[in-house]
């Protein structure tokens, strides 16, 4: 590990004080398996290392959890309320682009460079070596949007990419072995009556590498992709494990990693958006409607109007519940922190707090 810091601190200076060949570089394997761990490391080497003729290849994988991309909204794009029941976090990297599901069955790839020498389809195109190299067989190719398809139909990788003022990187994914149950019904988002200028993803057919030969292992391509890389880059293919935690190695690393953590990054970032949408709720043998209409701004309610008949919900109830929602986040956890509350305030009535609990448990199923 501290060899590997002593490479990377190489890395702050400039060209010329190389002894080596400028076409030099690294190869990083991440030993964490924590999405959050994994997009700081991205940063912190983005924003730390010098990489004039010394390009990086990054190879991490993640436990169960969505990547959105840093202009989407979340509640567009995946299942929210399935991702909280099967513990799959949800994250907002620094890169724009879709949302992508991840799992131990899916290889990240991130190739770091200077502006100047960013080249998204030059690196597709080493990975497309990569495999065929494992299986010539292979038929993938990459499109013109830098995806890659197997069989010239089914996406295997997706691409997002950041560019700085010097420095960039692209990264991408690799469908190997991954959940592909797990990752329809994470990216299906059940909410509906959302309007949003946020990015949206492209829904696409997916395949697993793995399902087309079973050689294709996640440690038998990261293997053929470090071996690819180093080639072209006429450099060892020794890949250096490092451990993103630690700060020693990454100075600052636990604040980056807090940042993409946090519900103002994860949420709070999500560009504005309006929820309108109606449901129903039992009444005598009937059933009413309820109207909800709220702006979200920063992940908070700026507006809220939520509308229900007076003889089955008294209006001055409505109004509390408005006027209490405004300024609260839009989030099922706060939701019902607030209405247990409000419901303290509330006159006594069995028909009452029946029909509070109902429209609460309605309002936090739209979050």
């Amino acid at each position: 590990m501290k060899n590997c810091f002593r490479l990377l601190c190489q890395h702050k200076v400039p060209t010329a004080g190389f002894k080596s060949p400028a076409t030099h570089g690294l190869i990083l394997r991440s030993l964490s398996n924590d999405v959050y761990e994994n997009l700081a490391i991205e940063d912190w080497i983005h924003d730390h290392i010098h990489l004039e003729g010394k390009p990086i290849l990054f190879l991490w994988r993640n436990s169960p959890s969505v990547v959105i991309g840093r202009h989407q909204n979340p509640w567009q794009e995946c299942n929210l309320h399935l991702m909280r029941q099967e513990g799959i976090k949800l994250a907002r990297r620094k890169s724009g682009g879709g949302a992508v599901y991840h799992d131990m069955g899916n290889i990240n790839l991130t190739f770091f460079t200077t502006k100047t020498k960013y080249d998204r389809m030059e690196n597709l195109k080493l990975i497309v070596r990569a495999l065929n190299a494992v299986q010539p067989q292979l038929d993938v190719q990459p499109t013109k949007k830098f995806d890659l398809l197997l069989d010239g139909h089914f996406k295997i990788s997706g691409t997002a990419s950041k560019i700085g003022r010097t420095a960039a990187y692209h990264h991408c994914t690799l469908l190997c072995n991954t959940n592909r149950s797990a990752l329809s019904s994470s990216l299906k988002s059940p909410y509906r009556g959302i309007k949003s200028n946020a990015t949206p993803s492209i829904p696409s057919a997916v395949k697993n590498l793995l399902e087309r030969d079973s050689m294709l292992t996640c440690e038998v391509l990261m293997s053929a992709v470090a071996a690819e890389y180093a080639a072209h880059h006429q450099i060892d293919d020794h890949v250096n494990l490092i451990n993103p935690a630690d700060e020693t190695v990454f100075p600052g690393i636990n604040s980056k990693v807090k940042e993409l953590q946090s519900w103002e990054w994860v949420y709070g970032r999500t560009p504005k958006f309006t929820v309108g949408t109606t449901f129903d709720v039992p009444y005598e043998q009937a059933h009413l409607e309820i109207q909800v209409l709220m702006d979200v701004k920063n992940g908070r309610i700026e507006t809220c109007d939520i509308k229900a008949p007076e003889h089955w919900l008294p209006l001055e109830i409505s109004d509390k519940l408005n006027s209490s929602f405004i300024g609260s986040k839009f989030c099922p956890i706060e939701t019902t922190l607030l209405t247990n509350i409000l419901l303290r305030t509330c006159p006594d009535g069995h028909h009452l707090h029946s029909r509070w609990a109902i429209l609460c448990e309605k309002i936090r199923g739209i979050m």
